[in-house]
């Protein structure tokens, strides 16, 4: 009987995992599903340029069906797991209406699915609750760290006419950490594109006390913010948001005003987590950091933002997690022993830092070494966008 691995989450880490084990494994050794949320796989990087754009933005751009990049071996769900049961080895998922079904069933409102084993790379979620005020001031913060918030976004910077812009981390960890700053850079410049940059004001805030959680990577951009006339606030964790008078105050008892605000709302880990009373005080998974099991269970396995792993919550980090487990999972089914050449993960990550004006440099580390990035160019700026473009038909497929 082939072994059944389900695999929650259509993210980088899922689709790339379950796209390596049904090419590499047979139908008669294992059945490979992927259970989704929504169906839809998101670029989420592309978020990131969508204020900056005065152009029409396709859907197409940052968002596919999972269906379309999936193997033709992979079954799909499409639902909500409500419930996972490490002991008993079952989830409970909503909506399970997807046709392409497995041992359960298809079309309920609820369903059972059962596994032997399960690799969770539900990601993470925004959890503007955290934060006093946030949630009540909905309209009054921006983000771009969701489709609607980037859209939003760049309705509020096609209006403004110049004052202070306040950008902040809400909260530690948070989904791909180059990416406030990389903000920051690339509002810079747009503003000084527009001939508002002397009419506006812009400070960075942020919770460590350098701009950026690696020292190296701080170390390069700090002069850079010093350069664009950013303002550099450290140390300030940010703790209550008043919108009626637009001033975010910290735990520090400071206070930072506002024209325009743009807030990276503090993260959690998916719903189901919590739920099931598997993850952390945040929601994410206590993870062997080699192996990628979730400790103190048997056949459970994480990826990508779920876990707890001492590197970013990036698609890169997932990208590397998720062939080292596929080389893993491959290798215990077939009876053999994992090759820690290619079964273990090592923390690698690999990704670009925009810097604006064209420029941009790139972070490689793991778990021993940590970024040494080389100074801004046009070069990196293109490999990156490279990289944008390409990203559809390589990297889902788990091709590099």
């Amino acid at each position: 009987m082939p072994r059944r691995i389900v695999i929650l989450g259509g993210g980088v880490g899922g689709t790339i995992l379950a796209n390596v084990l049904a090419r590499r494994l047979t139908a008669d050794e294992a059945e490979v599903t992927l259970i989704d949320s929504s169906g839809a796989h998101v670029y989420m990087p592309a978020w990131l340029y969508i204020p900056f754009s005065d152009q029409p933005v396709s859907q197409r751009h940052f968002e596919r069906p999972v269906r379309s990049l999936l193997n033709h071996r992979v079954k799909l769900i499409v639902g909500e797991v409500t419930r996972i049961d490490p002991r008993q080895r079952e989830l409970t998922v909503r909506h399970g209406v997807n046709r392409d079904d497995i041992r359960g069933t298809g079309g309920a409102t609820n369903a059972t699915y059962s596994y032997d084993d399960l690799v969770v790379a539900t990601g993470a979620r925004l959890a503007p609750q955290d934060l006093t005020g946030m949630c009540e001031s909905a309209g009054d913060y921006h983000e771009f760290y969701s489709q609607r918030g980037a859209f939003a976004l760049r309705q509020a910077l096609q209006s403004f006419t110049g004052g202070r812009i306040v950008v902040a981390v809400g909260g530690i960890p948070y989904l791909c950490p180059p990416a406030p700053l990389e903000f920051t850079f690339l509002l810079d410049e747009w503003l000084r594109q527009r001939r508002l940059r002397s009419k506006t004001e812009v400070e960075y805030l942020f919770p460590l006390p350098r701009v950026f959680p690696i020292e190296s990577v701080a170390e390069v951009a700090a002069p850079l913010l010093e350069q664009r006339g950013v303002k550099s606030r450290l140390f300030f964790n940010a703790d209550e948001l008043d919108g009626e008078r637009h001033v975010l105050r910290s735990l520090e008892g400071e206070d930072a005003s506002y024209d325009l605000l743009v807030l990276i709302p503090p993260h959690r880990g998916a719903q189901v987590i919590e739920a099931s009373e598997l993850g952390d005080a945040q929601g994410w998974l206590a993870t062997d950091r080699h192996t990628l099991a979730v400790k103190g269970y048997e056949h459970l396995y994480a990826l990508g933002d779920a876990t707890d792993l001492p590197v970013s919550k990036s698609g890169s980090a997932a990208h590397f997690e998720a062939k080292a487990l596929a080389a893993r999972l491959v290798a215990l089914i077939r009876g053999e022993e994992p090759d820690p050449a290619h079964a273990s993960y090592d923390g690698e990550v690999m990704c670009f830092l925009e810097t604006g004006e064209g420029r941009a440099t790139q972070l490689v580390f793991d778990y021993e070494h940590p970024p040494r990035p080389p100074h801004p160019s046009r070069y990196y700026h293109m490999e990156k966008q490279l990289f944008n473009r390409a990203y559809w038909r390589i990297v889902p497929q788990g091709l590099v």
